[in-house]
């Protein structure tokens, strides 16, 4: 399991790979997808710089909050002009415009 957006995250490799023991090193079959969603989301909101994917990101979550996130804003918005993630494709189905009566 990875993400396919550049994600700037301690727990995150840069190939969007999820540092993450119950996906890796403590898989079990008893792990449904709500569980494995769930502390997804838990490691995305609370890092753990204990043990870093990214190294950079770790020490700038430990040492510095503010450039921690000032990166973190930075990588989304790349994603957005970069057109990753996002449907930025004009060309929807349902346009008014095509009704000729």
């Amino acid at each position: 399991m990875r993400f396919t957006t550049r994600i700037f995250h301690p727990n995150i490799y840069n190939d969007g790979q999820i540092c993450l023991d119950i996906l890796q090193n403590q898989w079990s079959p008893i792990y449904d997808i709500s569980a494995i969603l769930t502390s997804i989301q838990s490691l995305l909101s609370d890092p753990n710089p204990a043990s870093p994917a990214n190294s950079e990101a770790s020490k700038l979550f430990s040492e510095n909050r503010r450039e921690y996130n000032r990166r973190v804003r930075e990588v989304v918005e790349q994603s957005w002009d970069d057109g990753e993630g996002g449907d930025d494709d004009d060309d929807d189905d349902d346009d008014d415009d095509d009704d000729e009566t």
